[in-house]
């Protein structure tokens, strides 16, 4: 009786859960798509779906911009990226992505009564947002709206909001975003004065105290 139990139960949660494919909605240049199971890149076109697992290539002065439900990726140039896992469960969607190299901006827009939660997960990174928009690579961050709240390996938090910047030290604590404005109105820095070293990080994102 219990064995059945769990199985009806399993059969309730994967009911309530569904995947969803992404699409190419624009792009410039030489993009490339490589479907999970393929063994090379085909040329990607507008309106090519993007499932899970399939991973997205962009070239020299080339961008994409993938729909996902109620996100918006745009992939900018030079960058490798694969959508881990696009699925909606309830009033919930889930897009988990993996940024290999390169960089992407990102606005996640769940509309009202709904929930959208975002990752995004580099060799050196993690970003987890709900409902916010923000830009990075491996090493920086900027949020262009709503608030980030930025790890790095050592020190306190930082909490970015609309407008500001931050990255990871040397030392592994996340610079003050503060800091970092006041730092864009001096003088530029001589060429190589910041170090090029990637350390983890790990990003979170909520709203109204979540």
């Amino acid at each position: 009786m219990k064995k059945i139990i769990m199985i009806f139960l399993t059969l309730i949660t994967a009911a309530g859960a569904f995947c969803q494919n992404g699409v190419i909605r624009e792009l410039t240049g030489n993009v490339e798509l490589k479907h999970s199971g393929a063994s090379v890149f085909v040329p990607a076109n507008a309106g090519d779906t993007i499932e899970s697992s399939t991973i997205v290539s962009t070239g020299f002065r080339s961008f994409a911009i993938i729909e996902v439900g109620n996100s918006v990726i745009t992939v900018h140039p030079l960058t490798r990226l694969s959508l881990a896992e696009i699925q909606t469960r309830g009033n919930t969607e889930n897009v988990n992505v993996n940024l290999q190299a390169g960089r992407v901006s990102v606005d996640v827009n769940p509309p009202a009564g709904a929930r959208a939660s975002f990752r995004v997960q580099s060799p050196a990174s993690v970003a987890s947002v709900r409902g916010t928009s923000f830009e990075m690579d491996t090493e920086t961050l900027t949020v262009s709206e709503g608030r980030v709240i930025y790890n790095g390996t050592a020190g306190t938090a930082a909490i970015v909001t609309g407008g500001n910047s931050s990255y990871i030290d040397i030392d592994g604590t996340p610079a003050n975003p503060v800091e970092v404005a006041e730092v864009s109105f001096a003088p530029a820095s001589p060429i190589g004065a910041l170090s090029s070293e990637t350390t983890e990080v790990t990003i979170t994102t909520g709203y109204g105290g979540n």
